[in-house]
């Protein structure tokens, strides 16, 4: 959203304040301040307004908090924090002051509540999205300690470009990332081939990012079936892939029953996954890439990090989507708590951007229990490192 405030004060956050002979305080949003909240948005915002049925979604439903300053009893601003399952991360995804109460620590004090927010839920930092041509909302915020990670082009609905903004607030040491391109997926199964290209362009620069690549790696490592529609890529399919574009490629997986096979009742389909996993597994002896039967640990997924390769890991979505499927992820980076992640899946129908899926934070612990899938514990991850770019395919 955009972000129609300049505020030039620095101030401490009060529950109760006086500012510029304006006396105000911040708490909770109700459903009976539905009709301020959209006056409100109406007269801040031209375009992306929320609409009643989104703030009454955020209200009653979404994985939101919202919070109002009033004045005399009257609301006359707001910020909205969204949280996100799963992940050590939130997003001030709007705020919004009248103008009769701007340049009065209003905007300040409703930022202090997000950040307090971020905080009793346990996230690591603090997103947000700014128009890149509201310049005084970026001075602002820079001047409050946020950092420009990135870009997002035409994000806005006149086109504008938004600039994305990050504070982090926990004392956690620095986080060790990885120079990462992301690459949004273009189609609900293709979360193992979207992370595999990010994974190949961060190794190997000369890799072109494009929907082209996507399906031509979901054709060459598809299981063929799932649950229902097309199939997903499996950690076979996947290194092949990665193999014949010359990479350096390992694979680590429970052995036993084939990947994804629970996920069919047909005794046909059980059949075809049996046989392309055995197709893949043949290729993978034969061409001698490695294959590890244990469970990737949080120490040697940050080993491989520090030796300056990239993992792939296969989740259990439900930890981070409530619904259950499995879902590929690429590992970008860690610190003491936390690994960072990109998720090549954003869930736009919650209001999710690319700002919600790029350096993820996960903690270890949640990342020890996202990593297994299914009743039997299934477990996956391909690894990859950069060698001398031979081109075999």
């Amino acid at each position: 959203m955009g972000m129609p405030f300049l505020v030039e004060e620095k101030q401490v956050f009060l529950m109760k304040k006086q500012s510029n002979n304006a006396q105000f305080y911040i708490r909770g949003a109700e459903i009976a301040d539905m009709d301020r909240l959209l006056m409100i948005e109406n007269h801040c915002f031209d375009s992306d307004r929320l609409s009643r049925r989104s703030f009454r979604h955020f209200l009653t439903k979404g994985h939101a908090e919202i919070r109002v300053a009033v004045v005399d009893e009257n609301v006359v601003a707001y910020v909205l924090i969204m949280f996100h399952s799963g992940t050590s991360l939130s997003r001030l995804y709007s705020i919004a002051v009248l103008a009769d109460y701007q340049r009065k620590g209003i905007a300040q004090a409703l930022v202090d509540a997000a950040e307090k927010l971020t905080l009793d839920h346990e996230c690591v930092s603090l997103r947000l999205e700014i128009r890149d041509d509201n310049r005084a909302s970026i001075r602002l915020f820079e001047s409050l300690g946020y950092k420009q990670f990135g870009r997002y082009l035409k994000y806005y609905e006149d086109d504008a470009d938004a600039v994305r903004l990050e504070k982090r607030l926990m004392n956690e040491s620095q986080a060790h990332l990885t120079t990462v391109p992301y690459y949004q997926q273009s189609l609900d199964f293709t979360c193992g081939p979207a992370s595999l290209m990010m994974a190949m362009k961060a190794l190997d620069q000369h890799i072109e990012l494009s929907r082209t690549l996507e399906l031509r790696l979901w054709r060459e490592a598809t299981t063929i079936f799932m649950t229902s529609g097309l199939g997903g890529c499996g950690p076979y399919g996947m290194a092949l892939a990665a193999y014949h574009r010359g990479f350096k490629v390992s694979v680590y997986v429970k052995q036993g029953a084939a990947l994804f096979i629970d996920s069919v009742r047909s005794t046909e389909k059980k059949e075809v996954i049996q046989l392309v996993e055995q197709d893949f597994i043949q290729e993978i002896r034969k061409v001698g890439i490695p294959v590890f039967y244990h469970h990737l640990s949080v120490d040697e997924v940050t080993q491989i990090l520090d030796d300056g390769g990239l993992v792939l890991v296969l989740i259990s979505s439900y930890r981070i989507y409530k619904e259950k499927f499995p879902h590929w992820i690429i590992a970008t980076g860690h610190d003491d708590r936390f690994l960072y992640f990109h998720d090549p899946y954003i869930d736009e129908e919650k209001g999710k951007t690319v700002t919600d899926c790029i350096n993820m934070p996960i903690s270890k612990t949640e990342f020890a229990r996202m990593t297994r899938y299914g009743k039997s514990g299934q477990h996956a991850a391909v690894v990859l490192h950069s060698i001398a770019p031979v081109r075999r395919f």
